[in-house]
């Protein structure tokens, strides 16, 4: 009778401590090498910029705190910010015309901002600016009835108030969708929550859901207000002395365009870091509670 023999070699598992594991971290050779290069790119980049006398940093730092570019500065700092602030006033009231039940708002809110999204800026503040082509005189009184008083088109509507026009009125077609996106992206739950409370109309949405709209409304909203700073160049071309009108004018002057480009790009790139901190903080404040 035979019986069945237990093999003559059996693995006999091994209990290890885990502090005698080695841990070996991932080697990733090429992204060493990748940081190399690219800082020795920016490295030559920032030397060519401090050795070639073509950038004419002696003429840059005569001309970045002239009183003309600042007095320019101010100009471009109007235009954006009457332009925001306007633009913005009429997007909310096209917004609520979009999101309206009353099919008559619909349409025109609708109809604005298809119309002023297709036609470039440039077409609208240069129709702004002739606008005494086409009326003369601007009266104030009842619609399709009397008149009370008569103002003289070039009288009331000047270069800068065509431009702040112009601005405005581009600005709101892209604000009121802005807005608009904001809202609808609030659940429609927070509605009905709001209804629930008891809460009067204009309580539900600036406390319930205009906060939480406002999360969804902020990036877009500081990427059209930094869009619109660095668009106010374009009413150079109504030779309103904005910015880059100014920059334009001085090296048309001395020929020094290259230093003098760089004054506005300096003054651009500031003047944008300052609005991005902002958008930053206000997205924070904003954001307390949906961290919370």
């Amino acid at each position: 009778m035979s019986t069945l023999a237990a093999p003559a070699d059996t693995a006999t598992p091994v209990d290890h401590d885990d502090g005698e594991l080695r841990i070996v971290r991932t080697r990733h050779p090429w992204r060493w090498v990748t940081a190399a290069v690219a800082l020795l790119l920016v490295a030559q980049f920032a030397h060519g910029l401090i050795t070639n006398p073509g950038w004419d940093w002696s003429t840059f730092a005569q001309y970045i705190t002239a009183s003309s570019v600042l007095s320019a500065l101010k100009v471009t700092l109007e235009l954006t910010f009457w332009g925001t602030l306007l633009g913005f006033f009429i997007g909310i009231w096209l917004a609520i015309g979009r999101l309206s039940k009353n099919p008559v708002l619909q349409a025109i809110s609708w109809t604005y901002v298809w119309a002023f999204r297709s036609i470039p800026l440039i077409v609208q503040l240069l129709f702004w600016f002739n606008l005494a082509y086409l009326y003369k005189t601007l009266s104030l009184g009842i619609p399709f009835g009397p008149e009370f008083a008569h103002f003289q088109t070039n009288g009331v509507i000047s270069g800068f108030t065509a431009a702040v026009i112009g601005l405005a009125l581009h600005q709101a077609a892209y604000s009121a969708e802005i807005i608009r996106a904001g809202i609808i992206s609030v659940d429609e739950g927070q509605w009905e929550a709001a209804r629930s409370l008891g809460l009067p109309w204009h309580r539900q949405f600036f406390t319930i859901v205009a906060p939480q709209a406002m999360r969804g409304i902020l990036p877009n909203a500081a990427n059209e207000v930094i869009s619109l700073f660095k668009g106010t160049s374009i009413v150079s071309t109504m030779a309103i002395a904005e910015l880059f009108y100014q920059v334009q004018v001085i090296y048309g002057r001395n020929g020094r365009v290259v230093p003098l480009l760089m004054v506005a790009t300096v003054w651009y790139i500031a003047l944008t870091t300052v609005l991005s901190i902002a958008q930053f903080y206000i997205e924070r404040h904003f954001a307390k509670g949906e961290k919370r």
